[in-house]
């Protein structure tokens, strides 16, 4: 009986490590001060300026070639280096949450993403590595890296990294898992009147927008397991005494797969569809932002990843439990190579999205994190190229 052998793990020459490990005196200052100061003057979607200029500034110093307002989007980042035949692009985040800051840790994603940029920098040259650093903005909402990926900035890469904290423990890279999102608007236009006297012409917009919503909440005991759905009124009247003529109910659904949230969709807008037939308006829908995909983490990348944290002194675990939350970068994996790992703040029990995870992103624990997150990213992109020279492929995203 024949045995599968394992395939071979690939790394990249000790000289080449050890001058990746040893870059972080050179730059771990640069971008923890970057991370300080992001997580000082949070920025919402598509305002992240002072975030984009810092990034950028601390790569042009690097001696990189810096753009800001790159592919079209004024807060996004192109910073290269290097000519080499396989280029990777790690993705550098900055966008806040309202309210709340820095509540999902994206001046650490900043931070690791060009502190690891900072560290290849060091080896393109003797790896026959290109370095693309990509500042990718509203990722929180607004689909920066869709965006960016529809203008083209992953046309010339060969795999893509990114990193994003965490409480808890470290996870196997493969065992992180998203969900895919969509967001869309549905717009009603009916015939509106004067809402005391008789009106039988009339055609009530908020009217349908009600009857979509009930209807959407009969669907919801019968989505898929792992499939969710929510929608609120946007836009349904002025004032007691007019019977609307115009109505937006905003929803989103999210579902374990890009599959599973296109068939929820479908269903979601047959709803709102009924609405607009029962009260005699007309109907239209639209998406209010970019759809996110689901993670795929690349399984070449992903067991670098493992095998570079654990190198670290960390301990990636796995786990089996349900997916969580949403990212650009998912629909990013279905077009190139790439992953999404999580790295542990030690000792953080708070959950990100929350005030206390803001005051978690800071301080020596949240800094170690970013470091390490950023010397993992290095490590795996040289094994990665040592493993493709050696004949290894990477996946082949759907989207290729």
């Amino acid at each position: 009986m024949s045995v599968t052998q394992p395939p071979p793990v690939h790394r990249a020459p000790d000289d080449v490590r050890a001058a990746v490990l040893a870059s972080r005196v050179a730059w771990a200052d640069a971008v923890l001060g970057l991370s300080a100061r992001i997580h000082a003057a949070p920025e919402l979607a598509f305002e992240e300026h002072g975030a984009a200029a810092a990034v950028a500034g601390v790569l042009r110093d690097a001696g990189f070639a810096t753009t800001v307002g790159a592919y079209g989007l004024a807060t996004a980042v192109e910073a290269t280096c290097g000519t080499g035949d396989i280029t990777v692009a790690v993705c550098a985040e900055y966008d806040a949450l309202p309210g709340i800051g820095h509540a999902c840790g994206h001046n650490l994603i900043a931070a690791a993403g060009v502190g690891a940029a900072l560290a290849l920098a060091r080896v393109a040259d003797r790896t026959g590595l290109r370095v693309k650093l990509l500042g990718t903005p509203a990722e929180e909402h607004g689909g920066g890296k869709v965006l960016l990926l529809d203008a083209g900035a992953w046309e010339d890469v060969d795999f893509s990294l990114m990193v994003h904290p965490g409480p808890g423990h470290d996870l196997r890279c493969a065992d992180v898992r998203t969900q895919a999102v969509a967001r869309f608007d549905m717009t009603f236009r009916g015939r509106g009147g004067h809402a005391g006297a008789a009106n039988p012409d009339g055609a009530n917009a908020a009217g349908a927008a009600t009857i979509g919503l009930v209807a959407l909440g009969l669907l919801r005991q019968h989505l898929p397991d792992g499939t969710r759905a929510n929608a609120y009124v946007a836009d349904g009247g002025e004032a007691t005494n007019i019977i609307p003529s115009t109505a937006t109910v905003r929803a989103e659904v999210r579902g374990d797969t890009l599959a599973a949230v296109e068939d929820a969709r479908r269903r979601i807008l047959a709803c709102f569809e009924g609405g607009a037939v029962a009260t005699g308006c007309t109907w239209s829908w639209t998406d209010a932002e970019p759809t996110y995909a689901d993670v795929v983490q690349d399984p070449l990348l992903a067991g670098a990843w493992d095998r570079n944290l654990a190198a670290l002194g960390r301990s990636p675990r796995p786990y089996a439990g349900p997916a969580g939350g949403s990212t650009d970068m998912g629909t990013v994996s279905h077009a190139v190579p790439a992953i999404h790992p999580l790295v542990a703040i030690e000792g953080c029990d708070s959950a990100p999205h929350t005030p206390a995870f803001a005051e978690d992103v800071i301080g020596p624990a949240a800094e170690r994190a970013a470091v390490d997150g950023a010397l993992a990213m290095a490590l795996t992109a040289v094994d990665t190229v040592a493993a493709l020279r050696a004949g290894e492929r990477l996946g082949t995203p759907s989207g290729r």
